[in-house]
């Protein structure tokens, strides 16, 4: 009797442990070093259109940016096939980019890398043109106030750490001299008015029909009932102020364009 117990107990270890086994997920596939579409014209061609229709109103039909990043220097910066891949699929935290549906197929993301990296720009054409030293002195006197890198700075404008591989030097002089004046989502500019009359200026965090939710210009997060105000007044255009030559002259502009070039990244996780 005890022998058969014995083999009772050790049969039903076997199948429970099989069973374990075949209920087990199955591990992710290993993402391909390399864009195994990057020479496929069908795919390209496929991508494009994917392109176009699905992320164009963030970085550009020729995909260098309006509220996102400039996408031809992505490659240029030294950023790899796996790496972009990953970022594609998962999005960036705090930031207008998301994660992929993850019922779209691996497939749609490499076509539509393949036919980005069609339009990588070589880095000699935005070479920086400048003291990086004296642009990081300007940065810290004139930006950081608004704008945080590598953990120092202020929270009321975006993040510039990696502002280096997002956007080119002709996007960030437009920007910097006033000629582009849209605003990004999360830092567009409002103005709250109280019914005692106080007024709160600050960026616009979240809203709905019935509150608002403002950083103002100390960073705190406040939040407001819009039936408790007198006003919610959302400006049309950034909030931040454009520095023509009299504000930044041009020399201090070029030194301050190449230490921008140096940003590529602050998180080491990103490739």
């Amino acid at each position: 009797m005890r022998r058969i117990i014995a083999a009772t107990v050790i049969v039903g270890c076997l199948a429970g442990g099989a069973l374990v086994r075949a209920q087990a997920p199955a591990p992710t596939p290993a993402v391909p070093r390399a864009n195994p579409l990057a020479s496929d014209p069908a795919a390209i061609q496929a991508g494009m259109a994917m392109f176009r229709q699905r992320c164009a109103d963030c970085h550009g039909m020729d995909a260098r940016g309006v509220r996102g990043p400039d996408l031809t220097q992505v490659w240029a910066s030294g950023r790899t096939d796996d790496g972009l891949f990953r970022t594609v699929r998962r999005g960036i935290p705090g930031t207008e980019m998301p994660a992929t549906n993850l019922r779209s197929p691996d497939d749609e993301v490499w076509k539509i890398l393949a036919y980005l990296k069609t339009l990588s720009a070589p880095t000699a054409a935005d070479a920086p043109v400048g003291n990086v030293a004296n642009g990081e002195r300007v940065f810290r006197a004139q930006c950081a106030s608004c704008h945080r890198v590598n953990g120092r700075g202020g929270r009321i404008g975006p993040e510039l750490s990696r502002i280096g591989s997002a956007r080119s030097r002709t996007a960030l002089t437009r920007r910097i001299r006033g000629a582009e004046e849209e605003w990004i989502e999360g830092y567009e500019p409002v103005t709250v008015t109280t019914k005692t009359g106080q007024t709160v200026r600050g960026v616009k965090k979240n809203s709905d029909a019935f509150s608002v939710q403002v950083m103002d210009t100390r960073e705190r997060i406040q939040g407001y009932v819009r039936s408790d105000v007198q006003t919610v007044t959302e400006a049309k255009q950034s909030a931040m102020p454009a520095f023509d030559v009299t504000r930044l002259p041009e020399n201090d502009l070029n030194d301050v364009l190449a230490y921008m070039a140096t940003l590529k990244g602050f998180d080491p996780a990103v490739r």
